[in-house]
């Protein structure tokens, strides 16, 4: 077993009222070793200027971190099979939709993984598609949502 932890940090402006709802969403997520990243509600959920589109939010967390550890499992396989990576690059996309529940939620994540090999042991697209199925099967945080998640080739 393995504990992960964030702490999240939010402090109400003295300018603001707060019990009106128009107050700021701009809070810190802190990580380990002292990584700080500034998040926000999403503007698609809250309205500027109560959200902060230049920080992250959740949602798009959320798609970040299943991109995020689909890559590295990836890397990972194709490292043990002798395939040299020189570069990956993803434009991943998470829906919003209405759920079986009726609630709003990330229903469907796609991964676009645009890949390119060195080397001279290119691997198939076939053996591309089920390194890309290992390691979506592997993905601790794809194994820890509801949503569907899907390889899709790279936008272009």
């Amino acid at each position: 077993m393995s504990l992960y932890a964030a702490r999240v940090l939010w402090q109400r402006q003295p300018h603001e009222t707060f019990t009106d709802n128009a107050y700021s969403r701009l809070h810190q997520w802190q990580f380990d070793e002292g990584v700080s990243v500034p998040a926000s509600s999403s503007v698609h959920a809250v309205p500027l200027p109560y959200s902060v589109s230049a920080a992250v939010d959740p949602e798009e967390a959320l798609v970040a971190a299943v991109s995020s550890c689909h890559m590295l499992w990836f890397l990972g396989i194709c490292a043990k099979k002798g395939l040299l990576v020189e570069f990956y690059s993803d434009q991943a996309t998470g829906m919003m939709a209405k759920n079986a529940a009726g609630r709003d939620a990330i229903t469907h994540i796609v991964l676009r993984p645009d890949i390119v090999f060195g080397g001279e042991h290119q691997p198939t697209a076939a053996a591309i598609a089920k390194i890309h199925a290992l390691a979506h099967q592997s993905c601790y945080i794809a194994n820890s949502i509801l949503a569907e998640v899907s390889i899709a080739a790279p936008l272009e």
